[in-house]
């Protein structure tokens, strides 16, 4: 059958499309030869046009804005991953590690401190703290609550308040959240055993075993009652406390919040040495945040021991003598000094009113430090280095030995004496009515006389003297105008007045009476007592100035000896052998014939300066005595204030001859049978 008969059209269509093409319709032969013989289906051809309009929609001009903004997207993303594994790479590894594996603080034991006879000044006691991780706690905010009650009802003094109030500042799961959390301390035995056992099922809840300082008491009831001073040597002590913010921030990483550190004294000055090294532990913690075991230990070295250059027994000795005539003159603030001339060391200081330092080392309450700082007589305030007086008196055997040095006069130059000097309308007195007749240095120093002083300082008449300028110059060679150097903290400069800081200050020129109350240790001069006694130590062993200081060895932690403390003389030579012998006499002529008297029948040879210093119109004069013994072979420089004490030969003078007295006659006995 043909084909054809089989291929008939199905419908007419319209033919509105000039590509719909008809079989027959259309003559053009390249047309009709598209499709083969015998069809006449409607056959749709693709607009090639509509293949360009398609394949040109996307503008290749707009490819750059799309990378770039590719580009930021992914430097974002890397960035955050740099962020995240490089800057905080450490924190976040620390958190994941916190959850299981920890490193825990050794603590080592503190440093003992000795007297100069290996006596110990202070124990190490056990110390139970309570402190959280606050990571580990508790998730469910009741059964956390239980526990927070659970611990304020045992522990009595600390209320839940206080224990969400030191939680609250803490977010879960930051790094901080891992270190320990300070709750409280000192806590009881019978209250540390019930929550040591009760806490082992509280996750996040630590009870740890530190240490505590206890000082010990010597000397007897009297000194140590509430009435009168404690423990004679917290001044020098000090104390240990609690570590704060601004130190935790301070000494970073060799402290945690739990710590306890010096905050005073040789256990604040001597921190480093008495602290030790902190061991390390790695242990590896269960979901209670407890410990499970040891991975691995590094050991923590102890603190090294101190040997102190004080004499507890000369210490005690010297503030039971000082409480008892502060007793008798009713009086209760007072510095006494001992210190050995040969090497600057410090053989005892005595600073009253005093303090308990073990109140301290407990942690003291705010009622307990409130009464502290409110008591007028400041017995936290170490008046041996931090007090500043006018000097008095004491000050002229420097005037002296610069006089003598400058060759403004020699050992024979005389001063007449008549009771003072009189500049225009204004009168400078002697202390003795009519004066003292015809003196030299030696004479002037023994009986204290102005006149003298006043013509060597600022000059009269015809006679040249020192002036403000060498004044304040030798003054500082003799250590005055700044600080000692003492290994304690909190020590005053003292002051020496000057020309430019009157006028800068006061805005008033300098005046000759000016110089004059400089030279009498009047006006605006200051001295702190632990100066006095060094500018003593100069004239007692020939000329050398040393540092004073408390520390005389370092030991181990086994008492093997570590590091001796080097004696160098700070200055030498700075005042000829012959002007200081000059002013030696002179001041062992005080004891024999002039206004410490009372000490020539000590059982050795002494020599010294009173002191009668002027600090206000309506209180009564601070009294000053300095000196040093045996005259020849000078073992010990002693100096003594009493705060309105009036003369110092009335009311310093006998506390050192009382002290004297023992220490060359019942103490030197004692300590040749050791």
């Amino acid at each position: 059958m043909a084909l054809s008969k089989y291929l008939k059209p199905k419908k007419k269509v319209k033919d509105t499309n000039p590509f719909i093409i008809k079989r027959g319709k259309y003559k053009n032969p390249k047309l009709a030869s598209m499709y083969r013989s015998g069809w006449s289906e409607d056959v749709y051809i693709s607009d090639n046009r509509e293949k360009e309009i398609v394949g040109k929609s996307f503008n290749i001009s707009k490819l750059p804005v799309i990378s770039l903004i590719l580009v930021f997207f992914i430097s974002i993303l890397l960035a955050k991953t740099a962020w995240l594994q490089i800057v905080k790479g450490d924190y976040y590894y620390s958190m994941a590690e916190g959850n299981r594996i920890r490193i825990e603080r050794i603590e080592p034991k503190r440093g003992i401190i000795y007297d100069r006879k290996l006596r110990p000044l202070v124990r190490n006691k056990a110390n139970f703290l309570l402190y959280f991780i606050p990571a580990d706690l508790a998730e469910n905010e009741e059964e956390r609550g239980m526990i927070i009650s659970r611990i304020s009802e045992v522990l009595e003094e600390l209320s839940v308040e206080e224990i969400n109030i030191k939680l609250a500042n803490i977010k879960k799961y930051s790094l901080e959240s891992y270190q320990p959390l300070f709750i409280t301390d000192n806590i009881d035995y019978e209250k540390a055993i019930l929550l040591y056992l009760e806490s082992s099922g509280w996750p996040g809840v630590v009870l740890g075993n530190g240490i505590n300082r206890e000082y010990l008491v010597y000397g007897t009831e009297e000194e140590n009652s509430e009435k009168n001073s404690f423990l004679p040597m917290s001044h020098i002590l000090g104390y240990t406390g609690k570590i704060n913010e601004q130190e935790l921030e301070q000494f970073g990483d060799e402290y945690l919040p739990i710590d306890y550190i010096g905050k005073m004294g040789i256990e604040y000055f001597w921190e480093n040495e008495l602290k030790g090294k902190s061991g390390k532990k790695q242990i590896e913690v269960d979901a209670l945040g407890k410990e499970k075991k040891i991975i691995g230990q590094i050991k923590e070295e102890d603190g090294h021991n101190l040997v102190l250059s004080v004499d507890l027994e000369q210490q005690v000795k010297l503030q039971e003598i000082l409480l008892k005539h502060l007793k008798d003159l009713k009086l209760s603030k007072a510095v006494a000094i001992l210190l050995n001339p040969n090497n600057g060391e410090v053989l005892a200081m005595v600073s009253l009113p005093t303090y308990n330092n073990n109140i301290f080392a407990r942690g003291i309450t705010s009622e307990e430090f409130n009464v502290l700082i409110n008591q007028p007589e400041e017995p936290l305030f170490n008046r041996a280095i931090s007090g500043e007086y006018p000097s008095g008196s004491t000050i002229k055997p420097v005037l002296a030995a610069a006089a003598l040095e400058e060759g403004i006069i020699t050992e024979n130059t005389s001063v007449l004496s008549v009771g003072g000097i009189k500049i225009g309308q204004w009168f400078f007195p002697d202390w003795l009515s009519g004066g003292h007749g015809r003196v030299s240095v030696r004479k002037a120093i023994a009986q204290s006389v102005n006149t003298f002083f006043y013509y060597i300082g600022g000059g009269y008449e015809d006679f040249s003297g020192l002036g403000v300028d060498r004044i304040v110059h030798y003054g500082e060679l003799f250590g005055l105008n700044t600080q000692t150097g003492i290994d304690l903290a909190g020590e005053a400069d003292g002051f020496l007045p000057s020309k430019t800081w009157k006028e800068e200050v006061k805005g008033e020129r300098w005046y000759i009476g000016d110089t004059y109350h400089l030279s009498i240790g009047q006006g605006d001069l200051l001295v702190t007592p632990l100066q006095v006694a060094l500018f003593t130590s100069v004239f007692a062993n020939g000329g050398d100035l040393y540092r004073p200081h408390f520390i005389k060895q370092i030991l181990t932690c086994e008492d093997y000896p570590f590091k001796e403390v080097s004696v160098e003389p700070v200055r030498s030579d700075f005042i000829d052998l012959y002007n200081i012998d000059v002013v030696r006499q002179g001041m062992r002529q005080t004891v024999t014939a002039g206004s410490a008297r009372s000490l020539s029948v000590l059982p050795v040879e002494a020599a010294g300066k009173t002191g009668t210093a002027q600090w206000s119109s309506k209180k009564p004069t601070h009294a000053w005595f300095t000196g040093f013994a045996p005259f020849n072979n000078p073992e010990l420089v002693i100096t003594i204030l009493i705060e309105e004490g009036g003369e110092g030969s009335s009311t310093a003078v006998p506390i050192a001859k009382e002290y004297l007295e023992w220490y060359f006659g019942e103490y030197k006995k004692e300590d040749s049978k050791e």
